[in-house]
């Protein structure tokens, strides 16, 4: 599955008000090289095994591959990740006929806030919520993986 998606900063705050759902997230990396990362995941009582191409040069599609596994088994795999493990809460966010995941991170990456939108094709028109600050989409720095390794908290 070719999955299309854009990443942005977040300004305020004010997407809690607008949430309608919100989930505890762990996640690691068994490989976090960019041509082909594997992420281990759990999110809340559930586990998923997430394997992800490279980027196409636009930086806004990639293949995607996940499937859920035992919970128990996907935290017995974190502890095999690669240091790092990233934790945050995901907001979902609904305006219009799309859908924001807002990360709140904290932990390593502490003061970090990423919306991301996926699209049905790359010039998709969307709207931009007034809390949607500077397009991150291109900026690796912002990748699950880069930040594993590189926690925001050192930038």
């Amino acid at each position: 599955m070719i999955e299309i998606e854009r990443k942005f900063l977040v300004t305020s705050s004010d997407f809690i008000a607008e949430s309608y759902s919100k989930h505890e997230i762990a996640q690691g990396y068994l490989n976090s090289n960019p041509e082909r990362t594997v992420r281990i995941r759990t999110k809340d009582d559930r586990g998923y095994l997430t394997i992800k191409g490279k980027s196409n040069a636009s930086g806004l599609s990639r293949f995607e591959w996940e499937k859920e596994i035992d919970c128990q088994e996907a935290k017995q795999l974190l502890l095999l990740c690669e240091n790092g493990v990233i934790e945050k809460t995901r907001y979902l966010v609904k305006v219009r006929t799309h859908l924001y995941e807002v990360d709140v991170f904290y932990g390593i990456n502490d003061g970090l806030i990423i919306a991301e939108i996926e699209l049905n094709s790359e010039d998709e028109i969307f709207e931009k919520p007034q809390w949607l600050g500077d397009e991150v989409t291109n900026d690796e720095r912002y990748y699950n993986a880069y930040l594993s390794n590189h926690p925001f908290t050192t930038w």
